[in-house]
Order: structure tokens, then C-alpha cells, then sequence
């Protein structure tokens, strides 16, 4: 069921008889429409999911826990009333400003980064699993079903999926929570740094993490050892520099195929094909370093 932007606000008990309430959109968005919401001095957030929103491997309940954890230790914004069964989140509005790609790239911002991300590996178990691997064959078999073409050479990037997942299998890490979107939107700094949009949380490989921030952000060779350094405390051992390479072509084939999901279903005005086809260009070039074979064989090591 879907509600009205009228009659989710109507749903908040917290907000029922106020005498001074203002409604603003949020921009930014590419998946859902949110809202901040002032009420008698107190400002909120109040998100609409977009339309089926389920088929991006998006399960409300279990964003609503994520998001819960995150808030109460200082992670994410706290929530505040989860709308049932719709899944319509109402949160703390957060006074923090945007951080630029740019900015976030500083050193000293990578440190926070890489902290914050440890933090967020160190929650308590959450609900649902995240196997970006079968996410993307997920979205694959989504896209398909809606009659989204893909790529004329998807033959052969399944088949180097299936070689990545096996690679990754002979030494699988144990999985822990992750919160497996954290492009530059995602992030707002006050006194601290914070994140938003928990939507895709949930217990995985957390070099993922670290890879699709990397990814979003354009971090240079240099910029990843300094994170993955900050993220270990010592220098990246070959291992997990294979991993993390791994992880960032596995990145950008989750958001290329992501994106053909939403070109099926998608009621917003944005460009997915445009999308798609800039993530598809990467994983290419991902797969055609000379590098690549020889990180399949060193992540075995990773420790």
C-alpha cells in the first residue's frame, strides 16, 4: 500500500495536534522522495520509498533496524517512528552540511572515513544478508524479466563473475555489518561525521564498504592504501589490496546493474541508462587491468 505524503504525516502519532507544521522537499534523492518536516520547533526527515522499492533488494524492515542501531550509537540520525506495514521512515533532521568528493578525499577526512566505517563493522548483527554477488545477479534477472537490454558482451561478464565468486569463496571472510552505500550523499559533517540512507545495511564482506566509498568518491591508488591503512592500522598487505580490487569492480557492476533495474521500474526523472552504462565502463576497465588475474590468485592470502 502507498501511502500520500498527507496521510504518512497523518500517521506519526508524535506529530498529531501540532499547532506549527512546514513541509520541505529534499533534493538528491534517486530512489525515494524525503522530506523534512518541521514541527513546533523540531525538524524531521520523512522518507517515501519509491515504487517497488523490493525489487532493488531493499527490505524496509530490516533499513528500519539498521538505521535504529546505527542512530542510538551516534552513527546515523535517530529514529524516531517507523510508519507500518508501508515501511516509511521518520528520523532526527540532521543540521550537518554536505562534505564534497573533494573534501572527503583529505587525508584526515579519509582517517574519519576509515573510522567511522570500523564503527560501523563493529554494530551488533543485523538483520538480512548482503552478497553483492548475488545482488547483481538478482538485479540482472530483475532487469531482465522487465525487459531491460543489457549489455551486448554480459555473457562474458557473467563469466568473470562466476571466476570472481569463486575466488573469493576459497577464502571467505566472516561476514559482518555493513552499511553497502556509502556515496557522497550519504555523508554529513557538523562536529562529526555522519551517515545516511541504511537502506542497503546488512550483515556482508566488509571490504565492500570500503571499496563502494572508494568507488563513489574517485580515491586514487595512493588515497586507497591511506585508507585501507587507516582502516587496519598498518600498512595494506597484498591480500587486502586484492580484495579491495576486487571489491571495486564488484562495486561498480552492482551499480551498473542497479540501474537497469531502475530504468525498468523507476518513476523518477533521472537518467539510468546514462548511469548504467558509465558503471558497465568501469567494470571493463576493471577487468582488462593486466592486474586482474593476479589479484584473483592473491586475495586467497588476504588475512
Amino acid at each position: 500500500m502507498t501511502l500520500s505524503l498527507e496521510a504518512a504525516i497523518a500517521r506519526v502519532p508524535q506529530w498529531a495536534g501540532a499547532r506549527d507544521l512546514k513541509v520541505t522537499p529534499l533534493s538528491g534523492g534517486i530512489t525515494n522522495s524525503n522530506y523534512r518536516i518541521d514541527v513546533d520547533g523540531a525538524s524531521f526527515v520523512l522518507r517515501l520509498p519509491g515504487a517497488d522499492t523490493e525489487l532493488l533488494g531493499i527490505d524496509r524492515e530490516h533499513e528500519h533496524a539498521a538505521n535504529l542501531a546505527a542512530g542510538k550509537l551516534g552513527l546515523g540520525p535517530e529514529v524516531v517512528y517507523f510508519i507500518r506495514p508501508e515501511g516509511y521512515l521518520v528520523t532526527r533532521f540532521l543540521p550537518g552540511r554536505p562534505i564534497p568528493p573533494e573534501e572527503l578525499r583529505r587525508p584526515e577526512n579519509l582517517r574519519r572515513v576509515a573510522e567511522a566505517v570500523r564503527r560501523i563493522h563493529a554494530l551488533p548483527p543485523l538483520p538480512g544478508r548482503f552478497d553483492v554477488v548475488q545482488v547483481i545477479r538478482d538485479y540482472v534477472a530483475t532487469a531482465s524479466r522487465f525487459g531491460v537490454a543489457l549489455p551486448d558482451n554480459y555473457p562474458w561478464l557473467a563469466a568473470r563473475l562466476d571466476e570472481t565468486e569463486a575466488a573469493l569463496h576459497a577464502r571467505p571472510l566472516q561476514a559482518c555489518p555493513c552499511h553497502n552505500d556509502l556515496l557522497n550523499l550519504n555523508f554529513l559533517l557538523d562536529e562529526q561525521l555522519w551517515i545516511l540512507d541504511w537502506e542497503y545495511a546488512g550483515m556482508g564482506d566488509p571490504f565492500f564498504d570500503l571499496a563502494n566509498f572508494s568507488d563513489h568518491h574517485d580515491l586514487t591508488e595512493a588515497q586507497d592504501r591511506w585508507l585501507l591503512e587507516c582502516y587496519f592500522g598498518q600498512p595494506a598487505a597484498p591480500g587486502r589490496w586484492a580484495h579491495l580490487k576486487i571489491m571495486k569492480m564488484l562495486s561498480d557492476l552492482r551499480e551498473a546493474t542497479w540501474a537497469l533495474v531502475q530504468i525498468g521500474i523507476s518513476k523518477l526523472d533521472f537518467d539510468f541508462r546514462e548511469y548504467a552504462e558509465k558503471f558497465f565502463g568501469r567494470v571493463n576497465n576493471a577487468l582488462q587491468n593486466p592486474q586482474w588475474n593476479d589479484w584473483l590468485k592473491e586475495v586467497h592470502q588476504n588475512v
